[in-house]
């Protein structure tokens, strides 16, 4: 075996053949292979070493060379994780055939790989490829196969092309397999020839990745597409993570020149951006309007939510009911229900009754889920429904009374409160992962519906729902304004409040069960930017744990393990962080849990994902949505099996994933879309109460330290809130009421309508 000494400054390989493969994944190339080592970049005693990572399956017959470095896996020991590779394409005639004859290739099996070689020679591989029409003359070989044998060869060829020359720009497997799927045969023309188009056509590539491959393919630094590339991205970044719907002409102009400019090589100037911008408008690819310029999908949606928005504001409802049948149908309910409404209570549900749309809002204890309850109950009373979701069928009479959230928890938390069936917002209207079942065509069926948590509805999702409601339906939202806006693009609650054109009925009244609760006074403080003066005085459901910020993961660490000699578990205990890096940040405060709540243990099996480790009975979070398997942004679940390939039909890695006992499967390829949860970030918490919450708060959050933060955080909590940290970083944050800007038309498009 060879060895070489490198410089430090030089990426360290290993070059070998392969020994075993010990498991690999089909679908995502992942792989794990003990490799004969034959040259390395530094001394190691074994000949041969684990290698793991996303690669091409081995062969015995190929030379690999693998690059990336070494790392100690708790349980498996030393392993080499490569994070780019190369193969040499074998160069014997066993080795052309056994390569051919893998399973690599469609339509070719040890036979037919025989056939090729002895008539194509060492060089078969590239004389297919360049010569396709040589297959069919290959006895045994018909034209359809040969056509068969010929694209796929190019479609490995072009993947395998692919993934090496992406490798060099940092892009790991899974984007590049999502850039693959995208442009098939066609990738490395994109790559090569227009890459630019990865900024609009792929999420995860940003301007700078694309920007790299388009110089480094030889498109010039002065090219124009160079700026219209920039101006898509702005556009795009602006609206996801700031949550702008629009941004100022000029102050597009300012960002994509800087964008530019820190790039490097050539300086643009705002004609450039001027013409750019108007380029993309006349490609439909951006909208204008006036000052603004849009996305086109977020420019449409916000014009179809205004007029959907005012035409069910408006309507008259087709069926009125004269105050005396009102109030025989409330009182009929208080008596079912042993309630008694309150006069802003009862206004609420009356008008909720007679408006085509309604919006009722109000914070923590002002009986948002009474009203709620009793909309339904009144609403069947006038309409003569039943409320036995067992009296109807789902495809010939469904339920008329739809309750709807943007989370899977929040819909559980409407059917659990009001004893009525609640769904997701996606599952509803039919997500499909590309498009949505029910639109203004194929609206869905109902006559009431009422949609929770409106603050975290962006104007995207606003607009499929309302444009897939029948005119006759009656429309109530409800929604605390003083939470996080929707992550997505908008500020879709605050502008239809702000507008003054939609009914709205406001609670504010603490109701008496709610005032015994000292969160929920804590909640309204911050709510009005007051500091109580006994925020560190221990209370029956809240207290405040001071601590600087290098020992926060340890006061944390400590109230978890209380609180589990208390008989609380994991599913009881939510931490909430705003931040995901640091010493007090959600991934680190995850992994430390993750020893605390669930330990490694012989009889746990558990995968390594990355960084990550994934093990039984671990408490995980959906990050994104999932519409085969009706799993949305935000569920929250546990980890209750894990498969070795031997002991499925799939043949591989298999994590089962149980949400409120729906249990849901994925594959290797499909973990991404898994993280822990026993912290997660107050943004995803939104639309969920847990009965302990756990807050740190530190100076370290700074950028975060925002008042709608703090309050989010508080009203997640159900039983007990335990606070920890600096006093005055919560200070801060109560005292900090800006928001920040958001770009968005919808007021304003609203009242031109009024």
């Amino acid at each position: 075996m060879q060895q070489q000494t490198l410089p430090l400054f030089r990426e360290t390989y290993i070059r070998g053949q392969l020994k075993h493969e010990i498991f690999y994944n089909e679908e995502n190339w992942y792989a794990i292979i003990r490799l004969k080592i034959e040259e390395t970049t530094e001394p190691i005693k074994d000949s041969d070493v684990i290698v793991v990572g996303h690669f091409p399956r081995p062969h015995e017959d190929e030379i690999y060379t693998f690059y990336g470095e070494w790392k100690e896996h708790p349980k498996y020991g030393k392993q080499y994780v490569a994070t780019r590779y190369e193969r040499e394409t074998p160069k014997t005639l066993s080795g052309v055939e056994k390569y051919l004859s893998s399973g690599l290739f469609s339509g070719v099996g040890k036979k037919i790989a025989k056939r090729i070689v002895k008539h194509l020679g060492v060089d078969a591989l590239q004389t297919i490829a360049d010569y396709p029409e040589q297959l069919a003359e290959i006895p045994g070989i018909s034209e359809q196969r040969a056509r068969q044998i010929y694209e796929s060869v190019l479609e490995h060829q072009s993947l395998e092309r692919t993934m090496v020359f992406l490798y060099e720009y940092g892009i790991g497997v899974h984007l590049a397999l999502r850039i693959y799927q995208a442009y098939k045969l066609e990738t490395m023309t994109v790559l090569t020839e227009t890459p630019y188009r990865l900024v609009e056509d792929i999420q995860g590539i940003g301007f700078k990745r694309a920007d790299d491959i388009a110089l480094a393919s030889g498109i010039a630094a002065s090219s124009p597409e160079r700026v219209k590339a920039a101006c898509l991205y702005v556009l795009q970044e602006t609206g996801y993570s700031e949550g702008h719907v629009y941004i100022p002409n000029d102050e597009l102009m300012e960002r994509a020149l800087q964008l530019l400019t820190e790039c490097g090589g050539h300086v643009f100037h705002a004609p450039d951006v001027e013409e750019a911008i108007q380029q993309l408008f006349m490609d439909n690819k951006l909208q204008l309007e006036e000052d603004r310029v849009y996305l086109p999908s977020l420019f449409f949606a916000e014009i179809g939510l205004t007029k959907r928005l005012h035409y069910f504001a408006s309507r008259e409802q087709e069926e009125s009911f004269p105050a005396s049948e009102f109030y025989q149908a409330i009182g009929k309910v208080e008596d079912e229900l042993k309630i008694s409404y309150a006069p802003k209570q009862r206004e609420a549900v009356e008008k909720a009754v007679q408006s085509g749309l309604m919006l009722l809002t109000g914070g923590p204890g002002t009986g948002k889920t009474t009203v709620i309850r009793g909309i339904c109950h009144v609403f069947s009373q006038l309409h003569g429904i039943s409320l036995d979701p067992k009296k109807y069928n789902p495809t010939e009479n469904p339920f008329p009374i739809l309750l709807v959230a943007p989370t899977g928890r929040a819909a559980k938390r409407m059917s659990e409160t009001t004893g009525l069936p609640a769904m997701t917002i996606h599952r509803l209207l039919g997500w499909k992962g590309e498009s949505f079942e029910h639109d203004s065509e194929h609206p869905i069926s109902g006559k009431l519906m009422i949609i929770d948590e409106m603050s975290m509805v962006d104007v995207w999702l606003a607009n499929q729902l309302f444009r897939s409601l029948p005119k006759e339906m009656t429309v109530v939202m409800v929604g605390d304004p003083d939470q996080l806006p929707s992550v997505g693009p908008g500020n879709v609650l605050q502008d239809m409040i702000q507008s003054e054109m939609i009914p709205i009925v406001e609670l504010t009244d603490i109701y008496r069960q709610s005032q015994e609760s000292t969160i929920i006074s804590l909640a309204h403080d911050v709510r009005l930017g007051k500091v109580p003066q006994d925020l560190l005085s221990r209370t029956h459901d809240r207290r405040f744990f001071t601590s600087s910020p290098q020992n926060v993961l340890e006061v944390v660490k400590q109230i978890c393990s209380s609180s589990v000699l208390k008989g609380y578990t994991a599913k009881d205990i939510q931490v909430l962080a705003p931040i995901y890096k640091g010493v007090a940040g959600v991934n680190q405060i995850n992994e430390e849990l993750q020893k605390l709540f669930n330990p490694p243990s012989e009889q746990k099996r558990e995968v390594a994902f990355g960084e990550m480790v994934f093990r039984v009975k671990d408490k995980v979070l959906q990050l994104v949505n999932n519409a085969e398997e009706q799993v949305f942004n935000g569920d929250m679940g546990e980890v209750v099996a894990i498969f070795r390939p031997s002991e499925n039909e799939e043949n591989e890695e298999l994590m089962v994933v149980s949400f409120d006992g729906r249990e849901v499967t994925y594959r290797r390829s499909q973990y991404h879309q898994l993280t822990l949860a026993y912290c997660c970030s107050v943004h995803k918490s939104q639309g969920s109460e847990f009965p302990i919450v756990i807050m740190p708060l530190v100076r370290n959050y700074y950028r975060m330290l925002r008042r709608k933060l703090v309050y989010t955080g508080i009203t997640r909590s159900k039983s007990y809130l335990l606070m920890c940290g600096d006093p005055d970083a919560f200070r801060i944050a109560v005292e900090n009421d800006e928001e920040g800007v958001r770009y968005s038309y919808l007021q304003d498009r609203l009242r031109e309508l009024g």
